[in-house]
């Protein structure tokens, strides 16, 4: 059986909160362990050292009342260093979207997003992968192409690696680069695995980031 993945949810609009429950409440392998309208009190009650229910995931809006999302990230990796945080919002400013991977969210995904891709992307995340709405990824793919390649891989990537981080610069998930490619979704993780050796990265953005510098992608 697959492990449940624990989700905390950090949404100051109930109607939103109650949506994102009720689409989780129906997947048994995700379970939201907290629910919180501010980032203060989500703040609160994971530095708690005695609070052992830490998530796997934290759903996070970044215009919240109080502490915005974006001020809120760097005390999250702080408080739960091993939560993932995927930004759900309504905002596409460039600027929000940059900052918030730069300051460590492993996803951003605009709240119009559909259901099932929020589902998807939250597996992915907890499987070690990372998210971005098709919409989001032009403003991260805009940023990097601004940036001079002063970088060297001294492992070159093959065809299909490169192929593949293409895909995730589009924001794909690990199953549709396999559906597109006629390939299994395996066979996808193993090649985004080598890819991020070779890279020296973690996730996604970082592996874009780092392609672009090198002079990987082209402009």
């Amino acid at each position: 059986m697959n492990r449940v993945i624990k989700i905390t949810l950090i949404e100051d609009h109930p109607e939103f909160r109650e949506v994102v429950g009720l689409a989780l409440a129906s997947e048994a392998d995700l379970e939201l362990i907290g629910t919180y309208g501010s980032a203060e009190r989500a703040l609160r009650i994971l530095e708690n050292p005695k609070n052992e229910a830490k998530p796997d995931i934290i759903l996070l809006d970044l215009n919240l009342p109080g502490i915005s999302g974006l001020e809120a990230i760097p005390w999250l990796k702080e408080y739960v260093p091993n939560s993932k945080i995927i930004v759900l919002s309504q905002s596409d400013k460039e600027s929000e979207v940059v900052s918030a991977i730069q300051l460590g969210a492993t996803g951003y995904l605009l709240k119009s997003s559909q259901i099932d891709q929020l589902i998807a992307s939250i597996r992915s995340v907890a499987d070690g992968g990372s998210t971005l709405d098709p919409q989001i990824a032009k403003y991260i793919l805009k940023h990097l192409q601004d940036k001079q390649p002063n970088l060297k891989v001294a492992k070159p990537l093959s065809d299909r690696e490169l192929e593949i981080l293409h895909m995730l610069s589009e924001g794909l998930l690990k199953k549709e680069i396999a559906e597109k490619l006629g390939i299994s979704i395996n066979t996808v993780a193993r090649h985004i695995v080598h890819t991020y050796e070779k890279l020296e990265v973690q996730n996604a953005p970082a592996a874009i980031n780092k392609a672009y510098k090198a002079g990987i992608f082209p402009k």
